[in-house]
């Protein structure tokens, strides 16, 4: 039996409510930035509404800003696996029938999971650094498309060579 067909090791149910509290967490702040934006996500808020201490809260999130880089890649992670999906559907179909699949699985998922959509992609959140953690997550639409068009060179159906450089734009008048 190879490793990835092996059955998982049973959670103990302490990993079992870890995981359901932390998606919870999540899901309520996920509300609050719908509800207000990233000023208005509060630790304190979610652990209020979860009836726990708020110390409590830092056991599944050690602060405000690793509980944002969970939500953000959680929100690229659903929308690369909308856009895979999608793609996978129609995956031996035309290079124009995988383009579209690809966006209209990105809208799908945007218009599905807007607070979601607008925390990765909307305005940048004052005091947030992103970690190098969510690179990964945030490159795989990225890639995907990457992999279309050199799908599209190797099948000779785009060479960028056969396109004249755009002559430069006009000076504005003054």
């Amino acid at each position: 039996m190879t490793e990835s067909m092996a059955p998982s090791a049973p959670r103990t149910a302490r990993e079992r409510v870890r995981t359901e509290l932390s998606s919870e967490i999540k899901e309520i702040a996920l509300t609050q930035l719908a509800d207000g934006g990233a000023s208005a996500l509060s630790l304190r808020g979610i652990a209020r509404e979860m009836g726990m201490a708020s110390s409590a809260l830092f056991r599944y999130f050690r602060s405000r800003d690793a509980l944002l880089t969970a939500l953000i890649i959680d929100g690229y992670s659903a929308l690369a696996d909308a856009a895979e999906t999608a793609e996978a559907a129609v995956h031996t179909g035309s290079v124009e029938d995988r383009w579209r699949a690809i966006c209209h699985g990105v809208r799908g998922w945007a218009v599905t999971h807007p607070e979601q959509y607008t925390l990765i992609f909307g305005s940048p959140i004052p005091g947030y650094a992103a970690p190098q953690d969510t690179i990964g997550p945030a490159s795989r639409v990225p890639l995907l498309l990457g992999a279309l068009l050199a799908d599209l060179m190797a099948s000779g159906g785009y060479n960028p060579t056969d396109h004249p450089e755009p002559s430069p734009s006009p000076s504005p008048r003054r």
